[in-house]
């Protein structure tokens, strides 16, 4: 059975920093894209970040700069770094395996207020 543990998340001030973590179980993690997607209040779920088996990255352009996700094979773990935080980027994070119709955790909220 796949799960999907994420922490991290929490009140931060705008131009903090925090860093997410997700810990897989039941998957064979290491030939896995890995995903980060955000769901904000009255929105939909987006995609955050991706990254590969090979560990190329994709974010989308409201992160580029901000984010970096990152892995760690032997851990079974993946990482989300969030600096420069925005108010925007208060969301539910999620991390996931499969795409939007895959296996999804139950995320960490993380809000980014003054």
């Amino acid at each position: 059975q796949v799960q999907l543990v994420e922490s991290g998340g929490g009140l931060m001030q705008p131009g903090g920093s925090l860093t997410l973590s997700c810990a897989a179980s039941g998957i064979d993690f290491a030939v896995y894209s890995i995903n980060w997607y955000r769901q904000a209040p009255a929105k939909q779920r987006e995609l955050v970040a991706r990254i590969g088996a090979t560990n190329n990255t994709y974010y989308i352009d409201s992160v580029k700069g901000r984010f970096t996700a990152s892995r760690d094979n032997a851990m079974n773990t993946l990482y989300l770094q969030m600096n420069a935080l925005r108010p925007e980027d208060t969301a539910v994070y999620y991390c996931n395996v499969g795409g939007a119709g895959g296996y999804f955790g139950r995320g960490t909220q993380v809000t980014v207020s003054s």
